[in-house]
C-alpha cells in the first residue's frame, strides 16, 4: 500500500519520471502511481459521462417541446423525458462524477491508494445496480407495453407515485454513495495513522466534509424512500402523508446542491490557481467555507416549501434566515478564488486593475471553464436569493425562473467544472494525451454561451408566471406579458439555448470518446498534475479546522432546531396522517 506524507510527498513523487515503451521519458501521471485508484476514476467518469449524454439529450428535446419549436413525442411522455432528465443529470451525472473525482482527490493528496478493492467494487456496483434500476423505470414509462414507470418528476415525494424499482434504485444510489464515503474514511484512517499530527490536507479536508454533509442530508431522503415510498408503492400502506414526504425530501434536496457544488469549489480552490499560473491564496479561507457549509447546509429545505399552508411560518422564517448565512462561504470563496486567480495572473505579467485578466490562459479549455463556471455561479448566486426570501419567492415560485436558476448551479457551476477539469484530468487517469484539442478549446464557450440564452429567458419568462413542469404552457383563456421582451423571443431564445447547450455537450462527449480510443498510452503527456503549495498554508490557521467531530456535532443540533418541532407537529397525529392515496402517474 503506497503511504506518505500529504502534499509535499506527492509533489516530490510526482516530479519522478517514467520511461515509456518507445524509449522516451515521460513525467509519472497519477494511472502510473496509483493504477488501482485510477481505474475507479475512469469507470466513475465513464459512466457519469454516459448519463450526461442521456441527460443532454432529454434536456434538448424538453427545450424544443416546450417552445413549441419541434415536438417528436407526445405531451403526455414530456413528463418522463422530464424525468429522465433530472434524474440522470441531478442524481447519476453528479454523483459518479463527484465519486471520481473524490477518490483521485483522497488519493493524490493523502499518497494513499483504496483501502480495499472488494470495498470499491461494493460501492460502485451498489451505485450501478441502483442507477439501472431508477433508469430503466423511467425509460419504461415511454412503452405501453412494459407494467412500470416513474413519471413522478426528480423531486419524487407524494402523492405522485412511481414503480417500486424506481425507489429501490434511488435508495441503492444513495447507499453506493455512502459506501464510497466510507472507503474514503478508511483512506484518511491510514494516513492519519502514519501521521498523527499532521493537518489533513486540504483536498481530503474537503472531501471528508462534503461527505459528512451527503451523510447528514441523505438520511431524510432515504427515511421517505425506505420507510414510507416503497411499502406505499408495493401496496403495503394505503396511504402517506404529502406533506411529510416533502418535507423529507426537501431536507436533502437543498443540501443536495452544496454535494454538487463542494466537488466543483475543489477545483477551483486547488486546480484553477494551478492553471491561472499561480497558486491557492489562503488555505485556511478554504477550510472556513467547507466547514461553514457544513453546518449551515442542512437546516434550510423549508425555503423551498413557502406555500405549503402546513408548516408555520415562523419555522420558514428561520429557514430563510439560515439560508442567507451561506452567503457568506461563497462570497468568501468569491474573493480567495478571484485572489488565487490574480496572483497567476500577475505572475505571467499581467498588470493594471482588471488588465490582468488578459494574461489568464483563455485558450486552454481546462481553465476556460472552470473559470467561465464560477463566472456563471456568481449569476446563479444572484437569482438563489430571491428564491430564499419569503416574499419575493410568491413571484416566481413553480415558474420558469427556478430552472433557470438550477441550471445557473448545477448545470454549470458544476455541469461546465468537471466537463472543464475532465481536460487535464482524463490524461491523468488514462495515460493519454487529450485529443481534439481545438474542439476543446472551443466546447466551453459554446457550453457559456447557450447557457447564458437559456437561463437568462428562463429568468424572465418566471417573471412573467410562464410555469415550470409543464409540457404545454400556453392556454387559451390566458396570454402571458412579458416583462421585458416577448414571450415569442423568450421562446426562441431558450431553443436556442438548448440547443447549443446540446451541441456543447456532444463537443465535450466527443473530445473525451477521442482522448479514450484514439489517444496513445505511452505518447508524452503535456499535462503537469503538481499542485503547488498554498501561499498561505494550514499552519496559518487554528487546527480546531481539522475537528470534524466538532463540525459533526454543531450541524447536528442546527437540524435539531430547525426541523425537530416542525416534525414532531407533522407526526403527531400519526406518520401516515393525514394522507394521500397514490396517484399514478
Amino acid at each position: 500500500m503506497a503511504t506518505g506524507h500529504p502534499d509535499d510527498r506527492a509533489t516530490r513523487s510526482e516530479e519522478e519520471y517514467v520511461e515509456t515503451e518507445d524509449g522516451t521519458r515521460r513525467r509519472r501521471a497519477f494511472v502510473d502511481r496509483y493504477p488501482d485508484a485510477a481505474q475507479i476514476v475512469r469507470i466513475c467518469l465513464g459512466i457519469s459521462f454516459v448519463a450526461f449524454a442521456g441527460g443532454a439529450l432529454f434536456g434538448l428535446i424538453q427545450a424544443l417541446h416546450r417552445t413549441n419549436v419541434l415536438r417528436i413525442l407526445p405531451s403526455s411522455d414530456y413528463y418522463t423525458i422530464l424525468t429522465g432528465h433530472g434524474v440522470l443529470m441531478v442524481l447519476v451525472f453528479t454523483t459518479f462524477g463527484i465519486a471520481g473525482l473524490f477518490q483521485w482527490a483522497t488519493t493524490r493528496s493523502l499518497g494513499v491508494s483504496p483501502p480495499s478493492s472488494r470495498l470499491s467494487a461494493a460501492w460502485l456496483s451498489t451505485m450501478v445496480l441502483g442507477t439501472l434500476l431508477a433508469g430503466g423505470t423511467i425509460l419504461a414509462g415511454l412503452f405501453d407495453a412494459v407494467p412500470a414507470s416513474a413519471d413522478v418528476l426528480f423531486t419524487f415525494y407524494a402523492p405522485l407515485e412511481a414503480h417500486p424499482l424506481f425507489y429501490v434504485g434511488a435508495a441503492l444510489l444513495i447507499v453506493g454513495s455512502w459506501l464510497a464515503g466510507a472507503s474514503y474514511f478508511l483512506q484518511y484512517r491510514e494516513w492519519r495513522s502514519a501521521h498523527p499530527d499532521a493537518r489533513i490536507p486540504l483536498q481530503t479536508f474537503m472531501v471528508l466534509t462534503t461527505m459528512l454533509l451527503w451523510y447528514i442530508s441523505t438520511l431524510g431522503v432515504a427515511i421517505e424512500v425506505v420507510v414510507f415510498l416503497i411499502p406505499w408503492s408495493l401496496g403495503l400502506v394505503q396511504q402517506v402523508d404529502p406533506l411529510l414526504t416533502r418535507t423529507l425530501f426537501w431536507y436533502f434536496g437543498h443540501p443536495v446542491v452544496y454535494f454538487w457544488l463542494l466537488p466543483a469549489y475543489l477545483i477551483w480552490y486547488t486546480v484553477l490557481p494551478k492553471l491561472s499560473g499561480g497558486r491557492l491564496f489562503s488555505d485556511p479561507l478554504a477550510r472556513v467555507v467547507f466547514v461553514l457549509f457544513l453546518i449551515l447546509s442542512t437546516p434550510v429545505g423549508f425555503h423551498h416549501q413557502y406555500t405549503d399552508p402546513g408548516i408555520a411560518s415562523g419555522y420558514k422564517f428561520v429557514a430563510m434566515t439560515n439560508t442567507m448565512f451561506l452567503l457568506l462561504p461563497s462570497l468568501l470563496t468569491l474573493f480567495t478564488v478571484v485572489a488565487s486567480m490574480e496572483h497567476g495572473a500577475r505572475q505571467r505579467g499581467g498588470t493594471g486593475y482588471l488588465g490582468w485578466l488578459k494574461a489568464l490562459p483563455w485558450e486552454r479549455p481546462a481553465f476556460a471553464g472552470i473559470a467561465l463556471s464560477g463566472i456563471m455561479f456568481a449569476a446563479g448566486g444572484f437569482s438563489g436569493m430571491i428564491n430564499a426570501g419569503m416574499n419575493i419567492n410568491y413571484l416566481i415560485h413553480n415558474t420558469l425562473w427556478v430552472p433557470g436558476h438550477f441550471h445557473l448551479t448545477v448545470g454549470t457551476a458544476f455541469a461546465l467544472t468537471l466537463m472543464a477539469v475532465s481536460y487535464w484530468l482524463v490524461p491523468q487517469v488514462t495515460g493519454k494525451r487529450l485529443q481534439w484539442r481545438g474542439m476543446a478549446a472551443l466546447q466551453p464557450y459554446v457550453w457559456f454561451v447557450g447557457m447564458v440564452l437559456m437561463s437568462n429567458a428562463m429568468h424572465r419568462a418566471g417573471l412573467a408566471g410562464i410555469p415550470r413542469r409543464t409540457a404545454e404552457p400556453q392556454y387559451d383563456q390566458f396570454s402571458f406579458q412579458a416583462v421585458v421582451g416577448s414571450v415569442a423571443e423568450m421562446r426562441v431564445q431558450i431553443a436556442i439555448g438548448g440547443t447549443l447547450l446540446f451541441v456543447g455537450a456532444v463537443m465535450f462527449l466527443a473530445v473525451m470518446l477521442a482522448t479514450w480510443t484514439l489517444g496513445q498510452p505511452n505518447s508524452q503527456l503535456r499535462v503537469n498534475g503538481v499542485l503547488p503549495e498554498p501561499m498561505s498554508g494550514a499552519d496559518d490557521s487554528p487546527r480546531v479546522l481539522d475537528n470534524l467531530k466538532l463540525w459533526v456535532a454543531i450541524a447536528v443540533v442546527l437540524v435539531a432546531l430547525a426541523y425537530g418541532l416542525p416534525l414532531f407537529d407533522m407526526v403527531a397525529d400519526g406518520i401516515f396522517v393525514p394522507g394521500s392515496p397514490p396517484v399514478p402517474v
